[in-house]
């Protein structure tokens, strides 16, 4: 029996969000939680001698702070956000945020975001307001800062969009600046020797690309015209050429095709490279493009567009027209109107919503400067294409093909192998899930299909299977979808392409391209152990080769005791030796690009992630450099994690976390929230950072006498509603019999994925006295050929391949669907349930919990549906978030620990017409 006191619902609101007295009993509050401060953008210096991250509130105004390595010297920049710091520390810039107080003005006059520059020699800050970008040189002398446009320009860019704004440019030492009116795009060069700006003027007469030299602080014009339009400026890595698109518009401001050009430092030459008309009827060149260098600076990859999307982005509008009243064709024309055929290779949803990507994907070519010839590598057939910096060849995928199977099957490419002189193609492999991996020098390929990794020597055309004759599976021995079950993943190349690194479960092997023996470099301890390792690449680039013999940063993560560490292995050879390991959860964040620092965060779940810095990368002098909540323990009763353990109905071995109050009294039974989707355990130390969102907060419900529990599901093809069930129920079970739970207060949390499963779990069991569904899917039968409106593609492969696990179509197993469906057994509910969702949710329709609702209610079952109007799959609005947040813990406390009566639980809320 429970027994309810007499309090309104505005004392409970209050209670929660403003109450001092239970701040003083060690209650997070919503308030806490709003003002909780969390680190954020870390940037360190490429000597590792300061740092600079942000610290904000979840609700509120942040900071910058800029810290010494050695912790001798701190400094703040208010409003601070996205900082950025110079190679030797001596300069840190940072975007100034509007203080939220002004954002939630309702003004057209707010103010814009400013930037801050902070000197830490003194710690003297200059301001700059109106500012909408800024960079650093590479040598971190010059501070570029591009300002929003002025009021007066505004209404001048509304006809011409492409108008540029006021770029300054300041010489940090000596606060020497420069102006340069109406800058459209801006470069530092890697050398630091230019800075390469394009103009677009009010009159469209001073248009042009400049070069101002920083060492002479001279202005060099490259190229200059009327209507002219200059993007994409491009420097290569240290050869000081630059490269560009050249186009120009007319008085309607639309846009010609484009031409490509290299401007040469060595003798200021201009090349041009690429003219307009110089590809085919099919594709053209346009500013909308992506160029890059290759290392070596010998070849530039750039895009072409499709000649009729890119027709259709430069139709002009055509002039008004008086209509014909009765013509039959000017009335067709403002029809509304879709046609969905069975042979479009995408749905119509689908289509329209990857419509701008496909109107400007970009067909990657290639120009070879040392022979002054381009060649076209992607088309229709195969529009894809990675570039790589090896001079022979590239690797293209194309899903073309299997467009329309999409819709119930998945994603699938074909890959090939591209000729980069030529553009000849040869395929690699077809219809693969996952990718193929290209070797840094372009000799080798490596693919994983049917469960084995297979490496193609791309001279002799040869393929081998590298893993199948191994004991060991590289297919991932957790999946639990009726899939194609994934790999593990590619650890990346030994230099010269000698050997290929991959990963299974546990272990790095080492695969030797000339057909060697294959050599677990971790020496089998991570299998042996259940400690997975990880290569940690530190400032290396996924296209650079490790050494032959380099050591290596190795993370790992016990996959039974889930705690983590740092290990070192060598690249050609076996055997992991420890750095650093604790029953702690570390994460390595940077090392210093020209020195030896490295900076990781380690964090529990009663310990926040604080930033630590080490003296080198194995960690022999660490130190905590950041203190930010040290005094959980003392604000707050925050709690502790522990992990337990259970058998699942069938015997399978599962895993949770249960989290008491650090006052937890062992004679005492807790009412219990569980949360839970999958595999929670693997977050034992992570620190769950307090957020007002959809997802409860662990340490506000722990503080306030609850204990939270995570638990472990393991799912099976078929009945995934009936596999949730019989890993969480005998969960609980134990929780009951550990003398942890109260049996007459067992709650039950779920969003979206486990959404469902909190709705189906109630239809098979009375075990809980309180559910929250979150986003649930509730009848599989009509979400089955519903539409993700959020990505526009059909529900149909989720069920049949993905995280639904049914497997099989609605035709072919219709009783597969209805078993697993909530809304289908709503009779038999006794669990009280409050059911939210967002109207404009893109990933589950917001009609599936009006089923559920509905069938429900007409069962007479006690239910509330939150509809959060013009919100997607996850809240966003922060009174909608708060809002929430409230109501789910007042849900809880009303049916766990019997406090208030809300009315909004017992009466529901009348429309009042607002």
């Amino acid at each position: 029996m429970r027994f309810f006191k007499n309090v309104s619902f505005l004392l409970i609101v209050l209670g929660f969000i403003f109450s001092t007295s239970l701040k003083a009993q060690g209650v997070l509050t919503f308030q806490d939680v709003m003002k909780f401060e969390d680190i954020g953008d870390i940037e360190l210096s490429a000597d590792g001698s300061w740092v600079a991250y942000e610290v904000w509130p979840d609700r509120g105004d942040g900071v910058v702070e800029v810290k010494s390595t050695d912790g001798r010297q701190t400094f703040t920049i208010n409003l601070g956000a996205s900082p950025k710091i110079t190679p030797k520390g001596k300069w840190v810039a940072a975007e100034r945020k509007v203080p939220l107080a002004d954002q939630l003005k309702d003004s057209k006059d707010k103010p814009q975001p400013g930037l801050s520059v902070l000197s830490t020699a003194d710690g003297g800050i200059v301001q700059f307001d109106s500012v909408k970008a800024f960079q650093f040189s590479e040598d971190g002398k010059w501070l570029a800062i591009h300002h929003l446009q002025s009021k007066e320009v505004e209404e001048l860019k509304s006809e011409n969009k492409k108008l540029g704004s006021e770029l300054v440019l300041r010489e940090l030492e000596s606060g020497t600046e420069f102006s340069f009116p109406f800058v459209h795009e801006v470069a530092f060069d890697s050398l630091s020797n230019y800075l390469a700006y394009s103009v677009v003027d009010t009159t469209d007469e001073e248009n042009g690309l400049f070069l101002f030299d920083l060492n002479t602080e001279e202005t060099i014009p490259v190229d200059a015209s009327a209507s002219g339009y200059y993007t994409n400026l491009t420097w290569d890595y240290d050869q000081q050429k630059l490269a560009f698109t050249k186009a120009s518009y007319d008085t309607s401001y639309v846009e010609s095709d484009a031409s490509l050009h290299v401007w040469n430092a060595e003798n200021e030459s201009l090349t041009t490279l690429f003219s307009e008309g110089d590809a085919s009827d099919e594709f053209v060149l346009r500013s909308n493009n992506e160029l890059t260098f290759t290392n070596d600076g010998n070849r530039l990859f750039f895009g072409l567009m499709d000649a009729e999307m890119a027709a259709i982005n430069a139709q002009k509008e055509e002039e008004n027209e008086t209509p014909a009243v009765y013509d039959v064709n000017d009335i067709v024309e403002e029809r509304g109107l879709d046609i969905w055929h069975g042979d479009d290779s995408r749905i119509k949803p689908h289509e329209k919503k990857s419509w701008e990507s496909r109107k400007n994907h970009l067909y990657t070519a290639v120009y070879l400067l040392d022979k002054n010839e381009w060649v076209q590598l992607a088309d229709h057939e195969m529009p894809d294409l990675r570039v790589a910096h090896n001079p022979d060849v590239v690797l293209g995928s194309s899903q073309e093909p299997y467009l329309k199977e999409m819709t119930w099957e998945g994603f699938f490419n074909d890959w090939y192998h591209v000729d980069l002189e030529t553009g000849e193609r040869k395929l690699i492999a077809e219809k693969l899930s996952e990718g193929a991996y290209l070797s840094p020098g372009g000799k080798f390929v490596v693919y994983y299909a049917d469960k084995d990794w297979h490496l193609l020597d791309i001279g002799s055309g040869e393929s081998r299977n590298l893993t199948g004759d191994l004991e060991v599976p590289f297919y991932d021995e957790d999946h639990d979808y009726p899939s194609r079950v994934p790999d593990y993943g590619l650890a990346g190349w030994i230099e010269d392409d000698r050997a290929v690194l991959i990963y299974d479960k546990y272990d790095v092997w080492r695969f030797e391209t000339n057909g060697g023996e294959p050599k677990n470099i971790t020496g089998g301890e991570g299998r042996e152990n259940k400690r997975i390792f990880r290569i940690e690449r530190m400032n290396k680039k996924w296209d650079e080769a490790f050494a032959n013999n380099e050591e290596l940063l190795l993370t790992s993560y016990h996959d039974l005791n889930k705690n983590f560490g740092f290990y070192s292995a060598h690249a050609n050879r076996s055997g992991a030796s420890r750095l650093l390991e604790e029953d702690k959860k570390f994460t390595f964040v940077e090392k210093a690009k020209d020195a030896n620092a490295v900076l990781y965060k380690r964090e529990a779940y009663d310990e926040f992630p604080n930033i630590w810095v080490a003296n080198n990368w194995e960690f022999k002098q660490t130190e905590q450099l950041t203190i930010l909540h040290d005094d959980l323990k003392e604000k707050w009763n925050w709690g502790s994690a522990e992990l337990i353990d259970w058998r699942s109905v069938d015997g399978t071995f599962i895993q949770g976390i249960v989290i008491k109050p650090d006052n937890y009294d062992p004679e005492k039974r807790y009412p219990i929230m569980t949360y839970y989707y999958r595999f929670f355990t693997n977050r034992l130390h992570d620190f769950n950072e307090p957020k007002t969102n959809h997802r409860p907060v662990f340490a506000q419900y722990v503080s306030d006498g609850y204990v939270v529990f995570l638990p472990d599901i393991r799912f099976e093809i078929g009945r995934p509603g009936f596999a949730a069930t019989k890993s969480l129920v005998p969960g609980i079970q134990k929780l009951i019999e550990m003398g942890i739970a109260d049996e007459d207060k067992l709650g039950l949390h779920g969003h979206s994925w486990s959404g469902y499963q909190t709705a189906f779990m109630v239809t098979q069991t009375d075990i809980f006295d309180a559910a929250v569904s979150g986003a649930p899917v509730s009848n599989m039968t009509s979400a089955y050929s519903g539409i993700r409106w959020g990505s526009g593609l059909a529900r149909q492969f989720q069920y049949e391949k993905t995280q639904s696990r049914i497997g099989e179509t609605l035709v072919d197993a219709p009783l597969k669907y209805i078993e697993n469906s909530p809304v289908f057994y709503a009779d038999r509910i006794k669990t009280p349930m409050l059911i939210m969702h967002g109207d404009a949710d893109g990933a589950v329709p917001w009609y599936q919990s009006i089923e559920l609702y509905l069938a429900m209610r007409r069962y007479n079952k006690d239910v509330v549906f939150l509809q959060y109007h013009d919100e997607p799959h996850h809240p966003q609005k922060f009174p909608n978030k708060l809002d929430y947040a409230i109501r789910m813990k007042e849900y809880f406390d009303y049916y766990l620990k019997g406090v208030g009566q809300p009315d909004w639980i017992l009466e529901g809320e009348a429309y009042s017409g607002e």
